[in-house]
């Protein structure tokens, strides 16, 4: 209608046909012309400087930006009045000769226009001579106490700061790019970058050396694997003949943790004087599985279980006690609910429960050492959390010392004790399965006291990377359930304990790719009746070795049907044949395990890395097995682990991180023997882990 309206009906008067034409059709490239004009230009944003950082050397100073034209803009800087003007037609405005006593330091500018707001990082640094002064990289190394003492700048030199905090540094330090909508007062942000209150970055209003740190984590596994999975008298399907069935598995699990910290001190290189933490942990957890008896005894309970679990895990109190050094060592001591690893790779203990803890440093923090002491709490069966009004009867003692530099600079070597005491008790987990004293063998509560000694080395020799393990456990266990009473009748039913580990790790830097070469050993029990427990068993371990949660063999918890103990736990090397990790004790009679690594870590982006890990994995002594079993001539060859893993992380930072990895199993002749079948099996997870 628009169209005929102009160039049919609207012929001027004596006008000719195409001189009418002509007229028509220019009336409408100027109206679409006017109608993009009007309706189709983008609006102007509102910003500041445009979009960056605003430095200032001198005051006053000039404040402009955009916004959309004719607007009114309101400027706000933290402690000064608001200040305003109007944009011109072209969509800018500019506030002049800015003459407010603004001190050296970091400001929050805001700007309002409309319903829009920005806001922008103002870094003020005055000329003045300064005694924060950079050293150049170019210039001779000074000594630490030089020998002429500089006559520093008089107070007339000396210039006033808001605090030591909003210390401009110099432009070429700036990262800051304020963007986050703001909780509340200035510096309390949702964005994790930049200086934050919530984060411990500034001192709590009305402090200079109080600060709050908050954390959240979201943790989300979904993961399917396939794993020998037994079919009972009352199977799912009853007429299957092979006595193991369906043996895939689905598990999805999800974690939140909300972790409030406050501690007093300065933030940078010196111990904080005191700190109190709270770590609160909300979890669901789901698995389905295809074979019924498994999820609960009962087997009216189907394939599948839902849970949740809310715990406190962290939950302590540190102060330190005394600086013993004019470098800054310390002697602090914490009490409460603490995560500690006593080793670089988590092969003893690694765990966070209730206990007490001397540590300091020595030597300008060279030095560092650990007195440990833990009254551990129950773990919950299917989420692992703490249970706080349930004990474990179980005290575990560490002491252990770091040295850095130890040979030669980049190498850190250190030395441990361990101790366990174990009491005997009687335990059914949340599932209603046995899980203290373990069901095989002798069920009779028995008390195990256990003593490690040990050293670990972890550092690079040029481009080659060491990474290694040596450990020797002995001790008692008063009733080993798989050992028994004495067969001899001497009156001695307690095994005495005695067991090595070793590990080792070799790999080389070369560029954006490291290739490693290692193994893995701990000793086995070749005759599980003669008294003496000879197959090394960790007390809480978190193994990451030979590819760690990547690989199949370390990261499933793989059962030993049909006795009530596993093959390996979850998160371990050794072939333990224990009855939970979480719940079970410690056991000294199992085959030990023999493991031959080889791998390549590849950074393929500053975002992404990948872990490609081949293990070659055999028992030592597998007459541990045969005993329980009731089988023999179990061969020793286990199979062939070849797993591959990826680490993203999109945004260069912890913050948010993807991990996913798949492997697959090949068993060998003692996997056929103890589950069998040799059809290979595999194993993939994804997990997403997000961060503040």
């Amino acid at each position: 209608m628009f169209v005929k309206l102009l160039c049919g009906a609207g012929n001027p008067a004596g006008a000719p046909a195409p001189v009418a034409g002509k007229i028509a059709g220019a009336t409408l490239i100027f109206a679409l012309a006017v109608t993009f004009a009007a309706f189709g230009q983008a609006p102007t944003p509102l910003t500041i400087n445009n979009s960056r950082a605003v430095e200032v050397n001198a005051i006053p100073f000039t404040l402009s930006g955009t916004a959309a034209p004719g607007s009114d803009v309101v400027v706000s800087i933290e402690g000064v009045s608001d200040m305003r003007t109007t944009t011109d037609v072209t969509g800018h405005w500019t506030i002049t000769n800015i003459t407010v006593p603004l001190k050296t330091g970091s400001y929050v500018v805001v700007v309002r226009s409309g319903k829009d707001t920005t806001t922008q990082l103002l870094r003020i640094q005055l000329p003045v001579n300064s005694n924060l002064q950079r050293q150049s990289f170019l210039e001779q190394e000074q000594p630490v106490y030089p020998s002429v003492v500089t006559q520093l700048a008089g107070p007339d030199a000396w210039q006033e700061m808001t605090d030591r905090w909003r210390i401009a540094p110099p432009p070429y330090e700036l990262d800051e790019k304020i963007r986050a909508r703001k909780l509340g007062k200035a510096g309390a942000t949702l964005d994790p970058y930049n200086q934050n209150y919530l984060k411990g970055d500034l001192p709590i209003p009305g402090t200079q050396d109080k600060f709050i740190v908050f954390t959240g984590v979201s943790d989300s596994l979904a993961e399917s694997r396939s794993v020998p999975t037994p079919s009972g008298l009352s199977g799912n399907k009853p007429t299957n003949y092979p006595f193991f069935g369906n043996n895939n598995q689905n598990l999805f699990n999800q974690n939140l943790a909300l972790s409030f910290e406050f501690f007093q001190g300065n933030t940078a290189f010196r111990p904080p004087t005191q700190r109190a933490k709270i770590t609160v942990f909300g979890n669901l957890n789901y698995v389905q599985l295809n074979e019924v008896g498994l999820v609960k005894p009962d087997v009216r309970r189907g394939t599948s279980r839902a849970d949740g679990q809310f715990a406190v895990q962290e939950l302590f109190y540190e102060r330190k006690l005394a600086d013993v050094s004019s470098n800054f060592d310390f002697l602090s001591v914490r009490v409460g609910s603490q995560p500690f690893n006593s080793d670089f790779r988590g092969f003893i203990f690694s765990d966070t429960n209730l206990g007490a803890r001397v540590f300091g440093t020595l030597k300008s923090n060279r030095i560092e050492w650990n007195v440990a002491f833990f009254d551990r709490l129950e773990k919950d069966t299917n989420s692992g959390l703490n249970i706080w009004n349930e004990m474990r009867d179980q005290q575990v003692g560490v002491a252990n010392i770091y040295i850095q530099d130890f040979i030669r600079r980049g190498y850190t070597q250190q030395f441990s004790v361990h101790y366990v005491k174990d009491d005997p008790t009687l335990k059914y987990d949340r599932n209603g399965v046995l899980v203290r004293p373990a069901p095989v063998g002798v069920y009779t509560p028995h008390e195990i006291k256990a003593t490690y000694i040990g050293e670990a080395g972890l550092g690079h020799f040029g481009r080659f990377n060491f990474d290694h393990a040596l450990y020797y456990v002995f001790g008692t266990d008063s009733l080993n359930p798989i050992a028994g009473p004495d067969p001899r009748l001497t009156g001695k039913n307690s095994v005495d304990i005695g067991a090595g580990l070793a590990a080792l790790e070799i790999s080389y830097d070369h560029d954006w790719w490291r290739p490693r070469l290692g193994f893995f050993y701990s000793t086995g029990d070749k005759d599980p009746r003669d008294r003496k427990a000879e197959g090394f068993d960790s007390i809480f371990d978190n193994t990451f070795f030979a590819g760690g949660g990547f690989s199949y063999f370390n990261r499933l918890g793989i059962r030993l049907p049909p006795t009530g103990v596993s093959l390996v736990e979850r998160g371990s090397l050794i072939p333990a044949l224990r009855s939970s990790k979480d719940e079970g004790q410690p056991n000294y009679v199992n085959p030990g395990l023999q493991l031959a690594t080889a791998g390549v870590d590849v950074d393929f982006t500053p975002r992404a890395k990948g872990i490609f890990t081949l293990n070659y994995i055999r028992l030592d002594k597998p007459e541990s097995i045969e005993t329980i079993l009731f089988q023999g001539g179990i061969h020793k060859d286990l199979g062939i682990d070849l797993s591959a893993g990826l680490r993203y992380r999109p945004f260069l930072n912890q913050n948010f991180v993807v991990v996913g990895g798949v492997a697959g199993f090949k068993p060998g002749q003692g996997w056929k023997d103890i589950y069998e079948e040799d059809k290979p099996l595999y194993h993939f997870f994804m997990n997403l882990i997000m961060t503040f």
